[in-house]
């Protein structure tokens, strides 16, 4: 069993992943701006911002795994890749594996480019978020060589507007989105949390990105 802390813990990618882990468990502290609408089960929930060290701070102490669900929004908005880069440091010091949820954006919409957020597979309205994950993922894989950490990136069909249903599998990629037959790229909720959580109980992918889809 491990310790896992979740910034954005009550999040559409967060609360999965919280669920997921508890449901395997893990011992499991859910960090969010407010309290959860739907408290779960033997969770410790912790009212207070990821850009508060002091919340930081304690809400790591004693973690096994990190988890990044955060999204550049409300008092994250222009300041998200300098709490992570805070919350990394936080990991390393008490010698934690972060894991980050990525943005389908940032990944290469086909080997050697361009980046997805740079074609019209994604609105332009979403590329600000998409260049803030870029930012994230440039600032790990630049970082601290002693940080261990990985990045899940979904599939760009996610999220609470396609929540899905659990399959019970998929597939893993790289840095190219991955797509199928008919060009869709799409994963639910309950399924990127499965392969979240597997990652921290089987760790596959060291100071790397990857991504899934159907």
């Amino acid at each position: 069993m491990s310790h896992l802390t979740v910034f954005g813990g009550t999040g559409y990618a967060g609360g999965a992943i919280v669920r997921e882990a508890v449901s395997r468990g893990h011992q499991v502290t859910a960090v969010s701006r407010r309290e959860p609408d739907e408290p779960v089960a033997g969770v410790r929930h912790v009212t207070g911002s990821a850009a508060d060290e002091a919340v930081v701070a304690d809400a790591i102490a004693g973690a096994d795994v990190v988890v990044v669900a955060l999204a550049p929004t409300g008092d994250l908005e222009t300041v998200l890749p300098q709490v992570v880069a805070r919350i990394a440091d936080q990991a390393r010091a008490v010698g934690a594996r972060l894991g980050v949820v990525g943005g389908a954006g940032s990944l290469l919409a086909s080997p050697g480019g361009p980046k997805v957020y740079e074609t019209p597979l994604l609105p332009a309205a979403f590329a600000p978020h998409s260049r803030i994950a870029d930012t994230v993922l440039a600032s790990l894989r630049d970082g601290d060589p002693d940080l261990d950490w990985f990045v899940l990136t979904p599939a760009l069909g996610f999220g609470s507007y396609a929540p899905g249903t659990r399959r019970g599998a998929y597939r893993l990629g790289g840095d190219v989105l991955l797509t199928d037959a008919e060009g869709r790229s799409e994963i639910s909720g309950a399924d990127y949390a499965a392969a979240f959580v597997d990652e921290i109980e089987h760790p596959a992918h060291v100071r790397a990105r990857f991504t899934l889809a159907y």
